[in-house]
């Protein structure tokens, strides 16, 4: 008897699903910038008949190529519009027409400097946007864009998909490992001219790190040569996280965990599909996995390793370097 009602209620719950998942209204998604892999490789996600969950539902229907004169832009713009085209995407030729034809937003331009321009625009149209990694050009450009979407009663975040890796995510809470005392992560760095060194690929590694110390970082030191770039923070309760950038030998992502019970490695992985699942529940539910304020310290510590390497790799506190870019910022908002 109790076989046949746990069976029952499991038959009614797999229904329950499916209904649920057959009256989702179907969202209609735009993609700003296709001059990333991201681009076909999200769209897939998102547009596979079979797609499921969090996924389910949401369309990649029109895309606006942009891009810039940075080389990870220009040299590659092409050949991904060409490869979202053939998945059946309507390329548009503005931003404005691609917002006539889509509910929601994801802003993909590889070039953060371009962000803050490219969201203002689509902050007028009121829909919710997800913008990827790097979130801005700078932290003052970071700011604004925070600032700019609750002016525009707009919901928008931004994260790196290192974030959301299982073996990344195993590490937290885990019973075995006890109260995270310190991390070190570290993964493949390069850097591109025109935004601070950090924000084009270490952001990766300096995700992860968050992702297990969580915020109250209060001073930052680093020291870059040409083999290594690490940068060094200090916690407010005097733990301490490090980022190790691979310039040079086997480019891996990892991250090592130091607990009061135990101590782990993990932290290989970097999941698009986790992040693109991220995105859908937001799309549906407008609630942001990833805070404002996380995002902020992760661009403000970023900055003042900047400032750090400028001063001789002496530390630098965040607080002082996030003072400076809310100025620059109010002046980015009017």
């Amino acid at each position: 008897m109790k076989i046949a009602l746990l069976l029952a209620s499991t038959l009614l719950c797999l229904a329950g699903s499916t209904v649920a998942q057959e009256t989702l209204k179907p969202l209609r998604a735009g993609i700003i910038g296709l001059d990333t892999s991201h681009v076909p490789a999200f769209t897939k996600l998102f547009n596979n008949p079979k797609a499921d969950g969090d996924l389910a539902g949401i369309k990649v229907v029109a895309g606006y190529p942009g891009g810039t004169d940075m080389p990870a832009s220009k040299d590659r713009v092409a050949k991904f519009t060409e490869q979202v085209r053939g998945m059946g995407v309507e390329i548009v030729d503005s931003i404005p027409k691609l917002l006539e034809k889509v509910d929601v937003v994801l802003i993909e331009s590889v070039d953060g400097r371009i962000h803050l321009q490219e969201a203002r625009e689509v902050f007028k149209s009121g829909k919710p946007v997800y913008i990827d990694k790097p979130l801005a050009g700078t932290l003052a450009e970071a700011i604004a864009i925070f600032e700019l979407a609750k002016k525009s009663g707009v919901r928008t975040w931004s994260s790196s998909s290192s974030r959301f890796g299982a073996d990344l995510l195993a590490l937290k809470g885990n019973a075995d490992i006890g109260d995270i005392l310190g991390v070190t992560t570290w993964g493949p760095c390069s850097y591109q001219s025109g935004t601070p060194d950090l924000f084009f690929y270490a952001i990766h590694g300096i995700e992860s790190l968050f992702t297990l110390m969580g915020t109250g970082c209060e001073t930052v030191a680093r020291s870059k040569g040409p083999v290594t770039d690490q940068v060094t923070g200090v916690w407010k309760d005097g733990r301490i996280g490090t980022y190790r950038g691979i310039i040079k030998g086997k480019s891996e992502f990892g991250a090592m965990v130091y607990g009061a019970k135990g101590n782990q490695m993990g932290g290989k992985t970097i999941s698009y599909e986790a992040l693109c699942r991220q995105i859908g529940k937001f799309f549906r539910s407008n609630e942001v996995p990833v805070s404002e304020a996380e995002t902020i310290e992760i661009f403000t510590f970023m900055e003042a390793a900047d400032e750090s390497q400028l001063q001789g790799g002496k530390p630098v506190a965040l607080a002082d370097v996030l003072a400076k870019a809310r100025v620059e910022a109010a002046k980015l908002i009017k």
